[in-house]
């Protein structure tokens, strides 16, 4: 069951498949993201969720399946197509990922001098009004270094949303952040998401401020979707893997010990008895 009609979809995904060689990351994912929606992937580390992203966003070539964007097949785009598309997508990585020579001004007017050919006067009042919404808009002639792990965060929200993109995507948002720094970021993307009239996509382990803020769940596991859900029907889950990841246990359907033999055939006592 999918959580929207395809004709309101922004991204879908059908049947997606994607190896590295002989090594299957993804195997027939079906995925969908509606106009207007956040939406979280969870799972594991090494489960194929940055991957997913990498595919929508075009840096990837799926190894079969379907995936679309804003109603094109990224399979059958051209180079200056595909390019054109990702200009209408943010994407704020892992850690931030800021050029540590610019200021945090230059950061945000990065993708507005890259793809756009506004004059300065218009770049400057843009980049003010971007660091103003993740207020930070005195911290414009700072360097990175000079920024908290939090700030950081936020400037690099700020470059993410520079083009007022259709689509938003994170890698793991609130990684390495305090909990007031991992409060503001969360709210900011929701609240940015709606102003923008963007879709939002969110790779990311963190449950409780995830469920407070999105609209719909996937969870993945081996490659493949193995739960989804609005966040109250997450909670309410009593599938294993779902309960196992929201509650923390160290062993269930993910297990805790590698496969083995039985620890008596490993013990040096037992092979000398």
């Amino acid at each position: 069951m999918t959580p929207l009609d395809s004709n309101d979809a922004l991204v879908r995904l059908q049947d997606v498949r994607f190896a590295y060689g002989e090594r299957e990351i993804l195997s027939g994912v079906d995925f969908s993201v509606r106009r207007g929606q956040v939406v979280a992937i969870m799972g594991g580390s090494g489960c194929g969720k940055t991957t997913l992203l990498r595919l929508i966003g075009g840096q990837l070539r799926a190894s079969g399946g379907t995936v679309g964007v804003a109603g094109q097949d990224l399979a059958s785009l051209s180079t200056s197509e595909l390019y054109a598309l990702r200009r209408r997508m943010g994407m704020l990585f892992q850690f931030g990922a800021l050029f540590t020579d610019m200021s945090v001004f230059d950061n945000v007017a990065f993708p507005l001098r890259e793809h756009t050919d506004l004059p300065p006067a218009l770049v400057h009042d843009l980049v003010m009004m971007k660091l103003n919404a993740v207020g930070l808009r005195g911290a414009a002639k700072l360097k990175p270094a000079e920024l908290s792990g939090g700030m950081a965060r936020r400037v690099a929200l700020a470059r993410a949303i520079a083009l007022d993109p259709t689509l938003i995507m994170y890698d793991e948002p609130f990684a390495g952040l305090d909990p007031i720094s991992l409060g503001v970021i969360g709210q900011l993307i929701r609240k940015l998401n709606d102003a923008l009239g963007a879709s939002t996509i969110m790779v990311t382990h963190d449950i409780v401020e995830s469920l407070q803020i999105v609209d719909y769940v996937y969870f993945i596991s081996d490659g493949r979707i193995v739960a989804q859900g609005t966040p109250h029907e997450i909670r309410a889950s009593g599938d294993p893997f779902v309960h196992q990841f929201i509650h923390a246990e160290a062993d269930g359907p993910v297990p805790f010990h590698y496969p083995a033999a039985p620890l008596a055939d490993s013990l040096i006592g037992r092979s000398a008895a």
